[in-house]
């Protein structure tokens, strides 16, 4: 017995560049928080006016001179948001939003510079997103030995949208030898065990994380097996639940909970926005495809990831790039100066 999969989630997690249609798409639990229209992404289009999408999940911005100018901005990503002043070409001197950010072990950082002149609402609006978001992570990652339990270690920690659906008494965890003996929670966002000797040993995962929720035999019996994605360590966790027509009831109450979490995912960052999307919010639609547009090749790649590559205050040497004025191969210069402004020599009075 296999209950179905749901879709894997990774719009909070990576970092992408000129998107597909596909990916521009969102993820079935993601939704629009705010729209803004003139938004330039000074680091890596600087001049380029286009729209911020900020999602419960990341942030995608999207050029309005070339649709297939785009990136994508997981939240999860994100290492620190401040603001800083920026010589923005469309804007001048100016107040902008910046981002670090990093993958795997690479470190992007990117900025956004607001178009429309006193206004912060690019800088409330990102900035309450993702500490939402920061707030929420229970709802969408695995947690080993947490606080999940309140009033004495009897009551489970219940979430802002959560309801528990069941209390399962006489759950073994089978992840050692031995088993240990426990409490099994069912709720509409994700499952939750203890051991009932010892609270802190404890697991809660989310629904979001499982790839395979299936009932099979075990060394120990027949057991109920969760997997969890590769994203959340990629555990294989087997529980126990006596007598076998008890372990079936307790699968398809689970398998239910699964299939509608799975139709319409709660991801909790919503719970937390108190303002509500602008009235012209919308979901973000494919862009065009626009034959007169190179198509995008793996020299397109290099440059875009070198465009917002964060070179930690220039403790290594920026890439080189061909300059056209000298004929020569030079370190890219830095944002807001151009070639000829490096050797403008200012006479004195």
């Amino acid at each position: 017995m296999t209950a179905p999969k749901i879709e894997l989630l990774w719009q909070d997690r990576d970092i992408k560049f000129d998107l597909s249609p596909s990916e521009m798409q969102f993820h079935c639990g993601e939704k629009l928080i705010d729209k803004l229209e003139s938004v330039e992404d000074t680091k890596g289009n600087s001049g380029d006016p286009g729209k911020l999408f900020v999602t419960n999940l990341r942030l995608i911005w999207q050029s309005n001179i070339k649709p297939r100018v785009s990136l994508s901005v997981g939240f999860n990503c994100v290492t620190n948001m401040s603001t800083r002043t920026v010589n923005s070409k469309l804007r001048g001197v100016t107040e902008a939003l910046y981002i670090l950010t990093k993958v795997h072990s690479t470190r992007f950082e990117f900025i956004f510079t607001n178009l429309l002149p006193g206004t912060m609402r690019l800088l409330t609006s990102v900035m309450s997103v993702y500490k939402a978001y920061n707030s929420s992570k229970w709802y969408r990652e695995l947690k080993l030995r947490g606080s999940v339990l309140q009033g004495g270690g009897k009551q489970l920690r219940v979430l802002p949208q959560e309801q528990i659906y069941s209390r399962v008494n006489g759950v073994w965890n089978l992840s050692s030898d031995q088993g240990n003996l426990g409490t099994f929670f069912v709720t509409n966002v994700r499952l939750v065990w203890h051991a009932n000797m010892n609270e802190l040993f404890n697991i809660s995962i989310p629904y979001i994380q499982v790839v395979s929720l299936k009932v099979r035999e075990s060394k120990f019996g027949m057991a109920l097996v969760v997997e969890s994605s590769e994203n959340s360590g990629g555990y294989v966790l087997g529980f126990k639940i006596d007598p076998t027509e008890r372990l079936h009831e307790v699968y398809k109450e689970i398998s239910n909970l699964y299939a509608v979490h799975r139709a319409s995912p709660i991801l909790g960052v919503d719970s937390f926005i108190e303002s509500p999307p602008s009235e012209e919010s919308h979901p973000p639609s494919c862009p065009p495809l626009d034959e007169d547009v190179e198509i995008v090749g793996e020299a397109r790649e290099c440059d875009t990831f070198a465009a917002y590559f964060a070179d930690d205050h220039h403790a290594r040497d920026r890439e080189p790039v061909y300059c056209e004025e000298l004929g020569l191969a030079v370190e890219r210069i830095k944002d807001g100066f151009t070639m000829s402004s490096l050797w403008e020599v200012v006479p004195t009075a």
